[in-house]
């Protein structure tokens, strides 16, 4: 798996690509996400659709980053989740906790309000 990162404006935009599953991208979200908040990121938006799978550890480590960013005083947002895994992130409740977003734009606006 691959993570690149941009900042549009005051957003920190991290894109996953490949599995983030357990081995294979779990750590890497997580450590991509503690870099950019010890640079100073405070609002991270994180856009799924290049994530071909995910397992129970990808969703444990999107809910610590929730965690973190938020003890942080930061926010956290996901945005192009793949049809294929809306469903488990509805079974995992990830929806209920984190603001998701079905595009870039409305994502990126989000954090202005």
């Amino acid at each position: 798996m691959k993570i690149s990162k941009r900042d549009v404006g005051n957003v920190t935009v991290l894109e996953p690509k490949g599995k983030v599953t357990i081995g294979s991208g779990d750590v890497l979200l997580r450590e991509t996400i503690d870099e950019v908040l010890s640079g100073g990121a405070k609002n991270l938006l994180v856009d799924l659709k290049g994530v071909s799978k995910m397992d129970s550890s990808g969703l444990g480590e999107l809910v610590a980053a929730h965690n973190t960013v938020s003890s942080n005083q930061g926010t956290i947002k996901l945005v192009n989740i793949p049809s294929k895994l809306y469903s488990i992130f509805g079974v995992a409740q990830i929806i209920s906790v984190m603001d998701v977003f079905d595009n870039m734009d409305e994502a990126l606006g989000s954090f202005d309000s």
